[in-house]
């Protein structure tokens, strides 16, 4: 049975670190070692997010003021060819026998979701708080995230993922495939049966959920940048969950735009196979993925 990891757009970089490639590169390499053993004699499917990397594509585009900005969905493209060649890159430099390949993924979600009433997802860097007035002057939504804000942009309901019979082909064929990068590029389908890009981004680990009850996964390992689930996280008396049940976990409450989705996606798939997900850190990749470090998510 294939195991699906997702790797957070904020493991690959560091809170505070500058939105630069040399960062985004040191940050793979010093992860591609422990990653590439975790994955060792498992068929395994990697998904990333994109937060960072997206947000700063919209910046961009819409500096250039020659020509329209790029819509969100062709932007989200763009992340997973950016992010998925680093991730295949260092891979393969750590494990060369291994094949490993990155694939353009679709994510359909509906056109009727709410989430587009409610932009939830955080994108691009943390701004201070005194520089929310004029963000929020530019038309955008913004979400505290510590001492700071984030642009959030809609976040609808991952349905179907458009490439997964090719996933488990390749998955069946002994390649680590990188796919479903940023949750999938989201689109949906017209009357007619056609894909139509959806300006949105779509939480990646929602979409991993749906990809490894799709691909009947035998583990959910959700990779970021803390090493595991707390309670009242940020206050002096914290606490890491080492386990927890998912009866335990949805009467908590956590952040929607970080932990929160991590949290639901976990325990959508922990309640649906009856088997156990795992979030923790991904600079402790094999640990998390033993069940030996982290925060196990049980049915």
């Amino acid at each position: 049975m294939p195991i699906v990891l997702a790797l957070g757009g904020n493991a690959l970089l560091r809170r505070g670190e500058p939105l630069s490639a040399e960062a985004q590169q040191r940050n793979m390499r010093a992860a591609a070692a422990p990653l590439a053993r975790a994955c060792e004699g498992r068929q395994t499917a990697i998904v990333h997010g994109n937060g960072p990397q997206v947000g700063l594509l919209a910046l961009e585009t819409a500096a250039y003021e020659a020509a329209p900005p790029t819509p969100l969905d062709v932007l989200g493209a763009e992340s997973q060819g950016m992010i998925g060649y680093l991730i295949a890159r260092e891979l393969r430099n750590a494990a060369p026998q291994q094949a490993t390949a990155a694939l353009l993924t679709q994510t359909v979600v509906s056109a009727d979701d709410p989430a587009f009433e409610s932009p939830t997802k955080p994108i691009g860097p943390v701004y201070a708080a005194s520089e929310a007035p004029q963000l929020r002057a530019r038309g955008w939504s913004l979400a505290a995230d510590g001492a700071g804000v984030r642009r959030t942009v809609p976040s609808p309901a991952p349905l179907d993922v458009v490439e997964l019979p090719i996933i488990a082909q390749m998955l069946a064929a002994g390649v680590t495939v990188i796919c479903a990068g940023g949750g999938g590029v989201p689109v949906r389908r017209t009357p007619q049966g056609d894909l139509v890009g959806v300006e949105a981004v779509i939480d990646k680990d929602l979409t991993a959920a749906l990809l490894a009850l799709r691909l009947e996964a035998e583990r959910l390992v959700i990779l970021t940048d803390v090493d595991g689930v707390y309670l009242d996280w940020g206050a002096p008396g914290a606490r890491r969950l080492d386990e927890a049940s998912v009866q335990e976990l949805r009467s908590l409450t956590f952040a929607p735009g970080s932990m929160g989705p991590k949290v639901a996606a976990a325990c959508r798939f922990a309640e649906a196979t009856g088997r156990a997900a795992f979030i923790g850190a991904l600079a402790e990749a094999e640990a998390v993925i033993a069940g030996r470090a982290g925060t196990r998510v049980r049915p």
